[in-house]
């Protein structure tokens, strides 16, 4: 049986920080060309291993400064069999780089973690297919199955948890969380949205946590945000409801461009990191049970420190 780490969101009482964007840190400031933003890539040569574990303990100094806990999303995004193959992976090569990543991660947790900062280590799956927009569906069956693999790899490699991250339709979250109960193992969905609030998909944010809910028996850990600046849609958390309860997690991005716009965008719009730390108090008088504050795209450590600045403390007194 799987043993559920007692920090974990949402019965924990530890408050988490976590990384930004990685690949558009590792593309705009590292000046590193990342086929498919496909991160995990880099782990195959010892310097873009060393790169990765570099960007990592960044953020680790400012959780250990600020006396919090650390999730480790491992960067494996884009390791599932798809887009493996697109970046001429074998099955076996792809398994490799899941574990490697994960062994990463517990490397990391063996350096840094202290009473202080407990750190859960989370194994990181992207959407099948573009993580802006809902095309090629599958349906809930085909969703299990796809990604159950990834899933059984982080489960054998010691994972706290798995975390689908830029889910953009419920059938492909629901998939997620059936072959994660089909693993034992606790999974945290985190959806994006477009500039109005809803998904690409069409379904609110509300309709698409009671749907995962309902479909699921209430399985999910608990829900995130990524991928979108908060004004896309913190004014659709100014209604309560248990839906609202159910989110834990803001991962946003540092511009408040469409994601039509930021696909087609030559240079990095990183916003305003101080701004941005402000937006995340908001958001945590808005989100009653908010646990865990990261960036996506655009962000970096500056990012995160302003938000670790303006809404941790806010966090950590509701405690």
């Amino acid at each position: 049986m799987n043993i559920v780490n007692p920090n974990r969101p949402p019965h924990g009482r530890t408050k988490f920080i976590t990384d930004g964007g990685l690949e558009t840190t590792l593309i705009f400031h590292d000046g590193i060309d990342i086929p498919h933003f496909a991160s995990f890539d880099l782990l195959k040569t010892k310097d873009g291993y060393d790169r990765v574990f570099a960007y990592y303990e960044r953020y680790l100094e400012i959780a250990k400064a600020a006396k919090t806990g650390f999730v480790l999303e491992s960067p494996t995004w884009r390791a599932s069999s798809d887009w493996g193959q697109k970046m001429g992976y074998s099955a076996a090569e792809l398994a490799d780089i899941n574990h490697r990543a994960i062994e990463m991660m517990v490397d990391l947790r063996n350096r840094h973690q202290t009473e202080d900062t407990p750190c859960l280590i989370s194994g990181n799956i992207g959407p099948r297919g573009d993580g802006y927009v809902p095309s090629n569906r599958m349906t809930t069956h085909q969703a299990r199955t796809y990604h159950a693999t990834q899933i059984a790899n982080f489960v054998k490699s010691g994972v706290d948890m798995v975390s689908a991250v830029t889910i953009n339709y419920p059938q492909e979250a629901i998939g997620i969380v059936l072959a994660s109960r089909d693993a034992n193992i606790p999974c945290v969905i985190s959806f994006t949205v477009e500039t109005d609030g809803t998904l690409p998909s069409g379904d609110t944010i509300q309709q698409a946590i009671e749907l995962v809910d309902d479909s699921t028996d209430h399985y999910v850990a608990y829900y995130m945000i990524n991928c979108a600046h908060p004004d896309h849609f913190s004014d659709k958390l100014e209604n309560d409801g248990a839906w609202k309860n159910r989110i834990c997690g803001v991962r946003a991005n540092a511009s408040r461009q469409s994601h039509a716009e930021l696909d087609a965008c030559e240079h990095l719009d990183d916003g305003n990191p101080d701004e941005l730390g402000q937006l995340y108090d908001q958001l945590a008088k808005l989100l009653p049970n908010l646990a865990v504050i990261g960036g996506c795209c655009g962000t970096d450590h500056r990012h995160v420190a302003a938000m670790t600045k303006h809404a941790l403390p806010r966090l950590q007194a509701a405690e």
